[in-house]
């Protein structure tokens, strides 16, 4: 810490000391500088086009849950999961058109699942260096 100090890249600020309602002479504190990193981090991922890598993998985990969700892979509000993790049916009393009973409800749950799901994969590959 104290080499970080002593470096020449740290910032001097002035800081006033008050003793009751008179300044003191103003004593001089040294700062360490800010580094960047050069990777930016975890949360740097770019989304810059529609066929971005980020974008590619947001879209595939999204459908694949909203698939899994409507074809009754996942839990939905018409089917139950036991603890035995099978899916057993059952009138949620939610209206739907759907053939298959998949609700708007299911369609948020699903889609905000997909959302965590791809988010959790993009970061993890920019961790990794992937992305």
């Amino acid at each position: 810490m104290a080499s970080k100090l002593a470096s020449p890249t740290a910032v001097m600020a002035s800081i006033p000391q008050f003793n009751g309602l008179k300044a003191q002479a103003p004593s001089m504190v040294s700062l360490p500088s800010l580094q960047k990193r050069g990777n930016g981090g975890a949360l740097g991922a770019r989304c810059g086009y529609i066929g971005s890598p980020t974008n590619i993998i947001m879209i595939t985990t999204t459908s694949l849950m909203l698939f899994a969700g409507r074809f009754g892979l996942a839990p939905s509000a018409n089917r139950k999961a036991t603890a035995g993790l099978k899916l057993e049916a059952r009138d949620s009393g939610l209206q739907t058109g759907d053939p298959a009973g998949f609700t708007f409800a299911d369609t948020l749950a699903c889609g905000a699942v997909g959302h965590i799901m791809g988010v959790g994969t993009v970061l993890g590959l920019k961790s990794l260096g992937v992305l």
